[in-house]
């Protein structure tokens, strides 16, 4: 189950309409394709996967971006399959359903952007996937598809292992009206982004330059996204968009609510990747790790990474052993050069446990553990040489996320 998965409700973006349908591409039967259908209004800016097996979707999608500037109509996704690893069949496959979703919605074949996740090394079901963007599409031109069913189902339809669908939504009151901002995710295993997520897709119905979409969407991954992992792997899939439909209010950094704004879109982000790390295989326990006290935030990143990652740690986190000793460990391999650990404190929760090297007066194994025997757990690391700081989102490590993993495929 995951823990406290507790996301505000979603509010559907004026500019989007979504249909999601059962394509035949997963086994079981489940949904697994989406079609969203941008109004031509939308500007849209992305980021990817920095794996140099980058899948043929995030290829095809970085050579429409460079076309399209932003302009970009529809979104296609399908799930079951990741059409990674799979050569210049896969490029091709990927490209030729981008050209079915243009012929049947009548937008320019750069306008679309393909999405897939899932089994890696596998090519797609090409007709599986064709006649599913042709129902797709007829259900777009006959029905309208921007209920807030329509944003559950879609939220559903992204699902790999996922337990839960991951959507939720913030509005702020602009000048004149309210401007809403709606994402939604999906990941749960395979997770250390490198300058992107999974699969997420953020749409606001404001009106946004392209350049303002960019810099919003870089500031927003780096504290968000880029700031999870559950396993410290960077999927070749993962991809983030963001999508500004301009049905409503235009903002600009010179707007009196831009602030609020941002704050409002890092929110969203914040609560998605949150939510993938509480609904990660396996998880029973979200923790936080705090690393204050650093020269750049990069090196406070380095040393919540090596936290959040350590397999030692994360089954220690599993168990409730609040054993200090692997928290040491992984602070001394990140990697901080002239790291001065005689002036490092490290705390549980409100428990200091270690300073001035070595373990903190008054502190016990019994508070250690009270501590760790929550199912939200923090740790604070105050490196004592800067002013920097970083948080990384991870979960610990059970029994069930090797049972998850080992079972993938069969």
């Amino acid at each position: 189950m995951p823990v406290n998965l507790d996301l505000s409700p979603a509010i559907p973006v004026a500019g989007v309409e979504l249909v999601t349908l059962s394509a035949g591409v997963k086994k079981d039967g489940s949904a697994d394709l989406v079609l969203a259908k941008l109004a031509e209004s939308a500007t849209t800016s992305a980021v990817f996967t920095q794996s140099a097996f980058a899948a043929a979707p995030v290829i095809v999608c970085r050579n429409h971006l460079n076309e399209n500037a932003g302009s970009v109509r529809a979104l296609l996704i399908n799930s079951g399959n990741a059409n990674a690893g799979t050569g210049e069949p896969g490029l091709n496959m990927a490209l030729g359903h981008c050209e079915t979703v243009a012929e049947h919605l009548q937008v320019p074949t750069h306008s679309v952007l393909p999405f897939s996740t899932g089994v890696i090394g596998q090519l797609l079901p090409d007709d599986v996937m064709k006649a599913g963007i042709a129902k797709g599409a007829s259900l777009l031109g006959e029905h309208d598809c921007t209920s807030d069913e329509h944003w559950q189902d879609a939220a559903q339809g992204i699902m790999t292992t996922d337990t839960q669908p991951k959507i939720t939504s913030r509005q702020i009151t602009g000048n004149d009206s309210l401007i809403t901002i709606t994402g939604m995710a999906k990941g749960a295993g395979m997770i250390q982004p490198n300058m992107a997520t999974m699969l997420s897709y953020v749409f606001t119905d404001a009106s946004i330059s392209k350049a303002d979409l960019d810099q919003l969407l870089l500031d927003a991954v780096d504290v968000s996204f880029n700031s999870i992992t559950v396993d410290s792997d960077t999927s070749t899939n993962d991809s983030l968009v963001l999508s500004a439909t301009a049905q409503g209010e235009s903002m600009s950094p010179a707007h009196a609510q831009w602030g609020e704004f941002k704050s409002a879109l890092i929110q969203v982000c914040l609560d998605l990747a949150q939510a993938i790390i509480r609904d990660a295989e396996g998880a029973t326990k979200f923790i936080t790790v705090n690393v204050n006290g650093g020269k750049t935030i990069d090196e406070c990143k380095s040393v919540g990474y090596a936290i959040a990652n350590s397999p030692l740690v994360k089954t220690a986190m599993f168990a409730s052993d609040a054993n200090v000793g692997r928290l040491l460990m992984a602070i001394g391999k990140a990697g901080v050069e002239s790291l001065d650990a005689s002036l490092i404190t490290v705390s549980l929760g409100d428990v200091v446990a270690f300073e001035k090297a070595g373990i903190a007066p008054g502190y016990t194994e019994e508070r250690g553990a009270a501590v760790m025997a929550a199912d939200e757990i923090e740790v604070t690391v105050d490196l004592a040489r800067g002013d920097a700081a970083a948080s990384i989102y991870t979960s610990d490590l059970s029994h069930d996320y090797v049972s998850i993993n080992a079972d993938y495929r069969s």
